[in-house]
């Protein structure tokens, strides 16, 4: 069959599954509740989210945040991460895990990833820790969670503090345990292509009580709990979460583990044979992908421009990814050790969207077999 940039049938006219989904009478009920309220700031919502949460993280602790970034930020600060330190960030991730610790004025240094399955390399975290080295910040790419045991190790020699960035991996689980609590601080987006949304917002999760007293101190304008109102022992933002936002997102928290089981069957029936695709492998350890993304690397002789524009022909488009976080013009300031496995996932790996996912591998087969026959 001619594919459709050649004048062809595209493989699918109808949409794609929105995202995110729509409504449930759980959500409509408990945000017109809030509303009704006429309380809508950070309140009881917010306080019954961040338990939930912090529960299924498996940890004691939490706190709402109004977007990821500024809660890797508030991590890293609680932490007490800032100025004349480094912090470890791999190469293949978003901007926001490098430009949080710019933030804190800190300088990010980005190493490479494992060239297999693209999160942060453990034995480059090894490599480039130095005598201002004071964390690194694992990302569980794509839902997929980081080799934690080995990083948790490298820094627990080093004497770092572990910052999961967990923005992607809502219910990701790593040999057994939830990510996000496996390190000093986890930190979770609720921006809205996330598995979890409410436009924006984020949630930070920790252990540790006195990790915890900071880190709400920095979110809520260096407050103490339990302290006076106006009093402010501390320097602090107002990073603060609305109980709107909470409402949207605390009955999700019921129907999260179907939306990944969902996902995951997509990625059980995907067949790939015969094609010069394949799925890039989740981590060792990996228990449960909670499938934010499915990450195809394809073979380099296949032109990248072709595909990503023959594919969006078809009506199932892929995404480019990531630039490696070392060629961006934003991060000048940070350290940047050679990334070679990031630099060829920017060559030849493309992704397949969360809301896709959510539908059948049928189509996603058919165009690709039309575009690379």
């Amino acid at each position: 069959m001619k594919p459709a940039i050649d004048g062809g049938v595209p493989v699918r006219t109808r949409p794609w599954p929105e995202w995110p989904p729509p409504l449930d009478d759980r959500q409509r009920a408990l945000v017109t509740e809030v509303l009704d309220s006429g309380r809508w700031g950070g309140g009881p919502v917010c306080a019954e989210l961040t338990a939930a949460f912090a529960r299924r993280a498996g940890v004691p602790y939490g706190v709402t945040v109004g977007n990821a970034t500024l809660g890797l930020f508030a991590a890293m600060r609680g932490l007490g991460i800032g100025p004349g330190d480094e912090v470890i960030v791999p190469a293949y991730t978003f901007v926001a895990s490098a430009t949080s610790v710019l933030l804190t004025g800190a300088t990010p240094v980005i190493v490479d990833v494992d060239p297999g399955h693209l999160r942060l390399d453990p034995a480059a975290v090894g490599a480039a820790v130095t005598g201002r080295t004071a964390a690194v910040m694992p990302v569980h790419l794509a839902g997929g969670p980081a080799e934690m045991d080995e990083i948790t190790a490298v820094a627990a020699r080093h004497g770092l503090k572990v910052i999961e960035d967990a923005a992607q991996a809502h219910g990701a689980e790593y040999r057994g345990r939830p990510v996000g609590g496996l390190g000093d601080a986890g930190v979770f987006s609720f921006q809205s292509s996330k598995a979890m949304t409410a436009g924006e917002g984020g949630l930070i999760v920790c252990r540790d009580a006195a990790a915890h007293a900071a880190i709400w101190s920095a979110c809520n304008v260096g407050r103490a709990i339990g302290g006076e109102w106006y009093g402010h022992p501390a320097v602090g933002w107002n990073l603060r979460l609305t109980d709107i936002q909470a409402a949207l997102l605390l009955p999700w928290l019921d129907r999260l583990d179907a939306e990944i089981d969902r996902r995951e069957a997509f990625c059980r029936a995907l067949d790939l044979t015969g094609l010069p695709v394949s799925a890039v492998p989740a981590p060792p350890g990996t228990t449960r992908d909670s499938r934010h993304l499915l990450m195809l690397r394809h073979d380099p002789s296949v032109d990248r421009a072709r595909l990503l524009a023959a594919m969006a022909a078809e009506g199932v488009p892929l995404e480019a990814g990531y630039p490696p976080l070392g060629t961006l013009d934003a991060l000048h300031a940070a350290r940047a050790e050679p990334c070679p496995a990031a630099e060829e996932a920017a060559r030849t790996v493309v992704w397949v969207r969360q809301n896709m996912l959510m539908d059948d591998p049928a189509d996603l087969v058919e165009a690709l077999h039309k575009v690379l026959a």
